[in-house]
């Protein structure tokens, strides 16, 4: 009987062992989708449920304040981020401390910058949103390895923005097309959608050679296609990609932060990626 076991458990390791994987990586944390991939089922490469009692540092950092229109009030106090029950809570609140820091308001973001990206492959967030007036809540992408020079020309994904107290969010595509040459309509660049802002919803995102698939709990919601005949910066969207998940506050699209409607949360669940 032993012998027997023995066998199967063998015949197990060979098997699990000569399991297709989906991805080559390179510089140990770019994940490249093998060609033929888009016509087999999805497998999982990399995820985080926030289990741990504290940020995983090895997937994420803290997106640190920057001059960008969401990005002013980016911060890495401890007020702004925490992780409870396999959650992470990203918090936009007013600044306790203002004699160190003017800014009036403070908010938290994560990316994986330098530390996950991946190109062709389906990321879905599962995450829950507050309203203020203006929270601007955001889950999008950029371009790890700038193939093609400065911003725009290496495209940026929203999977995800919401305003204020809306119902619907917005999933756009900006890149040196659509910013610069002013291509927003050939093909059309954003879409919106319908939302259920009290419960948690999964925000995603399938990548393809030729076409960006935008996703709301599982059902397409808009498409964006590679263009044949019109200007390269149509497509930069054939390299790796890392993540970023922020709770934004104010800006020129959101309008004025009511400081009345603060603390504001974005709620994360988990967040999973696919090849």
């Amino acid at each position: 009987m032993k012998k027997y076991n023995w066998l199967i458990s063998l015949l197990i390791v060979v098997i699990i062992g000569c399991k297709e994987t989906p991805s080559e990586i390179t510089d140990s944390y770019v994940y490249l989708q093998k060609e033929g991939r888009e016509k087999k089922d999805w497998q999982i490469i990399w995820q985080d449920s926030f289990d741990g009692a504290h940020l995983d540092t090895t997937k994420w950092t803290l997106i640190p304040p920057n001059n960008a229109d969401w990005g002013k009030h980016m911060s890495t106090n401890q007020q702004c981020y925490s992780i409870t029950d396999g959650r992470l809570f990203l918090n936009g609140i007013i600044n306790p401390d203002t004699l160190s820091d003017s800014r009036p308001f403070l908010t938290a973001g994560i990316y994986s910058k330098g530390k996950f990206a991946f190109q062709y492959g389906k990321i879905e967030i599962r995450a829950k949103l507050d309203c203020a007036q203006g929270a601007w809540p955001a889950m999008w992408m950029l371009a790890e390895q700038k193939k093609y020079g400065a911003y725009p020309k290496n495209g940026e994904i929203d999977i995800m923005e919401h305003l204020n107290f809306d119902d619907i969010i917005y999933q756009t595509t900006h890149s040196y097309y659509t910013l610069e040459l002013k291509q927003k309509n050939y093909p059309p660049h954003h879409g919106t959608a319908k939302v259920d802002i009290t419960q948690f919803n999964i925000y995603g995102l399938e990548s393809y050679p030729d076409k960006l698939v935008f996703t709301l709990n599982g059902k397409e919601t808009f498409r964006y296609p590679m263009f044949k005949g019109v200007d390269s910066s149509q497509w930069p969207y054939d390299q790796p990609f890392y993540i970023l998940i922020d709770q934004q506050l104010g800006g020129s699209w959101v309008g004025e932060v009511n400081a009345a409607d603060l603390p504001v949360q974005m709620i994360v669940d988990y967040v999973k990626v696919y090849q």
